[in-house]
């Protein structure tokens, strides 16, 4: 499947654009909850169909991830969905195609979180499966988040990364990975 693919920036989902890819990510999730919702929003979103009506879509967002005692710029992927109705057609990988340039082009490091279903897609695609400790920096200071391993990837773009030394995420509401 050859998709028609467009890059927009939240702001410029508008109203309609807002709503309908908040039915996308309900429809293709099931279990699509708010703060997952707000991980979604404020970066780029790349789009297949229009915003009001989308049949695919990803975010890529700004985080600060450290590593060996450096902040990375890292593009942290979000809310990777396709409808159900077209599923398994090839569109996931039309969708991660744009934002690994995206990853590449703007970002030392590219991450996300893999539901063991998606995994194997990441991983077929040049992700790394994190091995190493995960922390996260939270309001009471650093915390270790080890039922996260396993299910984060990363995408090395010009970062060394070294798995004895832990990735650490910023602070958000909701999965903090």
């Amino acid at each position: 499947m050859r998709a028609e693919l467009r890059v927009l920036p939240t702001a410029d989902l508008g109203k309609g654009g807002r709503r309908g890819l908040r039915g996308l990510l309900d429809a293709a999730f099931g279990d699509f909850d708010d703060a997952s919702w707000d991980h979604a929003l404020g970066g780029v979103h790349v789009l297949a169909g229009p915003p009001e009506a989308p049949v695919g879509h990803a975010a890529v967002v700004l985080r600060r991830v450290l590593h060996g005692g450096v902040a990375l710029r890292t593009g942290y992927v979000e809310a990777v969905a396709v409808h159900p109705s077209l599923q398994g057609r090839g569109l996931g990988g039309e969708l991660m195609d744009v934002v690994e340039g995206l990853v590449r082009g703007g970002y030392r490091l590219g991450a996300l979180g893999a539901t063991e279903r998606a995994a194997p897609l990441y991983r077929r695609r040049g992700w790394l499966e994190w091995r190493g400790p995960l922390a996260a920096v939270t309001p009471g200071g650093v915390v270790d988040t080890p039922d996260e391993v396993g299910g984060v990837h990363v995408l090395p773009v010009d970062a060394p990364l070294d798995q004895a030394e832990p990735l650490i995420c910023d602070w958000r509401d909701g999965e903090l990975w």
